[in-house]
């Protein structure tokens, strides 16, 4: 049986560039690939799979595409005279970089997956851990804001060994496992998997005699001073990120991010509650009863609140704006008041005869000194009819 033409496999014009190819092999092999056409229909599957393959190789083999144009498949038919190619490890190395991408499509994976990946075909790569740091502010501090400094653990090149990780006087060897690369190759069926080399650990290199400063890491811990914007308005649990101070990356990747997060400490007058603020204001009973003007603290200062005559514990004051105005908030919260009636304690003779004389005459004036009790009673009452 003739052989297809193989642009008419991938289904690209003539003057497809790389890219176009590698585009329309994907998608024939995603389509085609045996692990996902089982049953009926498998082989003619697997037989347009293999046919995708071939031509995937072909094109992007410069020679072999350049051969392929002038002669046919004569031109690329090793058994045929005018065979121009060659099995070199460009045509094969194309083919894999393309199978490996098809390879995470078709189970999550990829070499450039969560920060990682190669660079340049050489050293397999990581992206470095983020850390984190919890920072203690005052709820004055979360509602203004505030600039201040923290110690933070850094890596720093090893001078002892100028951060190549070997003794002075030594140097590290090449893998022998991976032969440098980072990686190595294990064939499980029809797919070749690729993985990090567990000898060198994807470095690539092994280091018969480590620096005793590092112990062959090429850096040393130490500390570094980070300048942080606490930005005003800030809550419990919020973080701020801090790109690039975090672990550094291994074989040259990225390092990874700083997270500060903060944590408020317990206010003595205070309790937040997103934007708005909470607190008992308490008042002696006779101010409750007679009224009068009270002082309240606020973030900000002072204001005063008018206690109307015959107020009662728990009556709640609002005070508009007196609150927080959160980062993502266009105006600052409220301030809400409770009043806590305070009983008098540890009286003198005089202020006990005082206060008996004055609850005899509350007595003798009747319910309308206490319309709660009065209200409450009756409920009772109807409880045990």
């Amino acid at each position: 049986m003739a052989k297809r033409d193989y642009y008419e496999v991938l289904g690209v014009a003539k003057n497809a560039s790389d890219d176009d190819i590698k585009k329309a092999y994907r998608k024939l092999a995603m389509k085609y690939h045996p692990d996902r056409n089982q049953g009926e229909g498998s082989k003619e599957a697997e037989e347009k799979f293999k046919e995708g393959k071939e031509a995937y190789e072909m094109l992007t083999d410069g020679q072999k595409r350049a051969a392929y144009d002038q002669y046919g498949h004569a031109g690329v038919d090793p058994n045929a005279g005018g065979f121009r190619g060659g099995q070199g490890a460009e045509g094969f190395g194309g083919f894999a970089e393309a199978f490996g991408d098809i390879f995470g499509d078709l189970f999550g994976g990829g070499a450039g997956g969560g920060g990682n990946g190669r660079r340049g075909g050489g050293q397999q790569v990581y992206r470095g851990s983020d850390l984190s740091y919890a920072m203690e502010i005052t709820l004055e501090e979360a509602a203004r804001g505030k600039e201040t400094q923290i110690r933070i653990p850094s890596w720093e090149g090893c001078e002892t060994c100028n951060g190549s990780g070997a003794k002075p006087g030594t140097s590290a060897k090449t893998c022998g496992a991976c032969g440098g690369s980072g990686t190595v190759h294990m064939r499980q069926g029809f797919f070749s998997i690729q993985q990090t080399c567990p000898h060198c650990h994807g470095t690539g290199k092994i280091i018969p005699e480590p620096c005793t400063t590092c112990n062959g890491a090429g850096k040393i811990k130490k500390t570094k001073t980070l300048e942080v914007k606490i930005p005003a308005g800030i809550n419990e649990g919020m973080r701020i990120r801090s790109a690039g101070n975090g672990e550094p990356g291994v074989n040259g990747g990225p390092p990874g991010d700083l997270y500060i997060e903060i944590r408020i400490k317990q206010h003595d007058i205070f309790e937040r509650d997103g934007d708005d603020l909470h607190c008992t204001m308490p008042v002696s009973m006779t101010l409750a009863a007679l009224g009068g003007t009270i002082e309240v603290p606020t973030l900000g200062g002072k204001a005063e609140i008018e206690l109307p005559e015959g107020s009662q514990h728990g009556k709640t004051f609002r005070l508009r704006g007196k609150g927080i105005k959160g980062v993502r908030s266009s105006y600052p919260g409220d301030l809400y008041c409770h009043i806590s009636v305070e009983t008098p304690v540890k009286l003198t003779e005089h202020q006990r005869k005082l206060l008996k004389e004055l609850d005899k005459s509350f007595r003798e004036g009747g319910d309308r000194h206490s319309p709660n009790a009065k209200s409450w009673t009756d409920r009772v009452k109807d409880l045990f009819k």
